[in-house]
């Protein structure tokens, strides 16, 4: 998928849109963010070492799960409704291409629990199970 398609399936916008491109192969979803160094969480974390964010990396984590949603998201708006069991083990920096892989591990009314990871150049970066709900916009 590309940005335009992924814009189709989640609400967010502008600098808020981390996903630069997106599939979904075996029922996970996999996304890529290429790191240019312009985003604007690198501009003060940190100067003259800028490292995404933690918060940035979940962030991406759940946008990429969120396209395996494409039929059921219209309309919706997904809502961070927990973070669990969150590692970090390598930074990710300008230059990166940071690779996603998240599923969903099941579902209960507008609630989904997920799991996913994100690594650059194969090396794990960040591991995390979490949980949206999908709320009527």
């Amino acid at each position: 998928m590309t940005k335009e398609e992924i814009m189709q399936i989640i609400p967010h916008r502008d600098n808020m849109l981390l996903i630069d491109e997106a599939y979904i192969e075996d029922g996970k979803a996999h996304g890529k963010h290429f790191v240019t160094g312009e985003e604007f969480f690198l501009k003060g974390h940190f100067p003259g070492n800028p490292v995404v964010p933690g918060v940035i990396q979940c962030e991406i984590l759940a946008q990429s799960a969120c396209v395996l949603l494409a039929g059921e998201s219209a309309g919706k708006t997904p809502y961070f409704t927990g973070l669990n069991n969150v590692k970090f083990r390598n930074p990710v920096k300008p230059g990166d291409v940071f690779e996603t892989e998240c599923e969903i591990i099941k579902s209960k009314g507008a609630f989904y629990f997920c799991k996913g990871k994100g690594t650059v150049n194969g090396k794990l970066c960040v591991s995390a199970e979490f949980s949206f709900a999908l709320v009527e916009a």
